[in-house]
């Protein structure tokens, strides 16, 4: 009796979320992206071949373990240690996402350079880039080292074998959307490729006990291109945020494994690469100018560390039937729900304002704890009053115009100190929990127009 062999079948594949149809579809059912549904070749199960798991693995008893916590490798870069929870865990895989152009390729290749020893070489693969395209961004850049070695190639199987011939104590791929494997028939950078190379990665990292960083492009969307499938496997997400007509960048934590996923690395690019910035406070407070109105300073916490920040407000009679509402680092819809606070509960008319909100230094302002700052700027520039440069505000807004307590407000006192403000308008339900030998004046109020009634007569 003949066995009727199966044959390989194509099936449509987002590239977004990973939903798989039978049929091309325009727009995906699963998550709603328009034309991302890609057609791929899926292999018979007898053709296909994958090993992932480990065959010398066994099951240990978690007693058994032995783990010091001294085990982490440090950065070179302080931030970079930060956002990583304290160094590099082996055997982790970690992804960095970011716009093109905003300095993945050159944050990796000067911590390599940095990091790569006799004792500790490190193996950098460029799917994108030459050899010599390499040397000459790192001649750009003033880098050079005996330790770190490069290989141009995109074929996983060839990048496995340089793996298993040289044995490095770190591997970093440039990008994961340039490498294919062979046995699969799709194109680089689709769903099955995507996958597959992500996931022979995660068994070398985990079996070798090695820490590979691979880096991946972002959609115009702003998500890791490639799909969601990237985020879960990976032990560490970070993020590059940040818009290169600007100097800073912000490399934020959106997963960890082994760390807080609420840190941030920020960083300076200059000509001669990124420059870690340790103390963000002072760098986004460095040209502020003073009497003018519609300017505030609020404190936001990111991870453990607390970061002053300048926000902007523009505030004009409209000359549309719709007033205009814009920002840069607040979400739009907090900020008209503080509008619609400031018409109800303080009686200001601003139905027939335009509104321009900006957090300087392109910082996003997500917190509840910057709504004190963002009204007073508001209710600062429609009146033309400016804030006395030294006070920073520091409380949520309720919809009854309530001011609310906030988190770690001994952290923000602190901060604020240090940079010299004289006075910080704080809820008064925070005062109870404050120290007493606080070298600046605090003021607790309960209401919004009280600290209206503050800073704007």
């Amino acid at each position: 009796m003949s066995v009727k062999k199966k044959r390989d079948r194509t099936q449509f594949i987002c590239q977004a979320c990973g939903f798989t149809s039978a049929r091309w579809l325009g727009r995906c059912s699963e998550c709603g992206e328009w034309n991302s549904m890609i057609e791929e070749r899926i292999q018979a199960p007898a053709t296909q071949k994958r090993s992932i798991a480990n065959a010398s693995s066994k099951p240990i008893p978690l007693a058994e373990i032995d783990y010091k916590d001294g085990e982490r490798i440090k950065c070179v870069t302080g931030e970079l240690n930060r956002v990583l929870g304290g160094g590099i865990v082996p055997g982790s895989l970690v992804l960095i996402g970011g716009d093109p152009g905003i300095g993945k390729s050159t944050l990796m290749l000067q911590e390599a350079v940095n990091l790569a020893s006799t004792a500790f070489p490190i193996l950098y693969v460029s799917g994108e880039e030459s050899a010599s395209q390499t040397k000459m961004r790192a001649n750009r850049l003033q880098l050079n080292s005996d330790a770190l070695y490069l290989l141009p190639e995109t074929n996983l199987e060839s990048i496995v074998e340089h793996i298993e011939a040289m044995n490095p104590s770190m591997i970093i791929v440039d990008s994961i959307q340039s490498m294919y494997q062979g046995e699969l028939e799709s194109a680089p950078g689709s769903l099955s490729q995507v996958r597959e190379c992500a996931l022979q990665f995660l068994t070398i990292a985990k079996s070798k006990s090695i820490p590979i960083f691979i880096i991946g492009h972002v959609t115009k969307d702003g998500y890791i291109a490639g799909p969601k499938v990237l985020e879960h496997l990976v032990d560490t997400l970070l993020f590059f945020e940040g818009d290169r007509e600007h100097i800073y960048r912000i490399l934020r934590t959106i997963k960890n494994r082994f760390g807080s996923t609420n840190e941030i690395g920020v960083f300076e690019m200059t000509e001669k690469g990124l420059r870690e910035v340790p103390n963000p406070s002072e760098i986004f407070l460095s040209q502020r100018k003073e009497k003018i109105s519609g300017s505030s300073v609020v404190c936001l916490m990111e991870g453990t560390r607390p970061i002053l920040v300048e926000i902007q407000a523009l505030v004009g009679p409209t000359s549309y039937g719709l007033p205009q509402r814009t920002t840069a680092g607040v979400d739009a819809k907090r900020l008209a729900l503080l509008l619609a606070v400031l018409e109800k509960r303080v009686g200001l008319r601003m139905g027939t304002q335009d509104v321009f909100i900006n957090v300087v230094g392109g910082v996003k302002a997500d917190e509840t704890s910057a709504d004190l700052g963002i009204v007073v700027s508001i209710v600062s520039s429609l009146k033309n009053r400016a804030i006395h440069p030294k006070t920073i505000l520091l409380g949520e807004v309720g919809l009854g115009g309530e001011i609310r307590a906030i988190s770690k407000i001994e952290k923000r006192i602190t901060e604020a100190e240090k940079l010299g403000f004289k006075q910080c308008i704080v809820p008064q339900a925070n005062l109870k929990s404050l120290r007493s030998e606080n070298r600046i004046e605090i003021v607790g109020i309960e209401k919004v127009d009280q600290a209206l009634d503050l800073l704007t007569n």
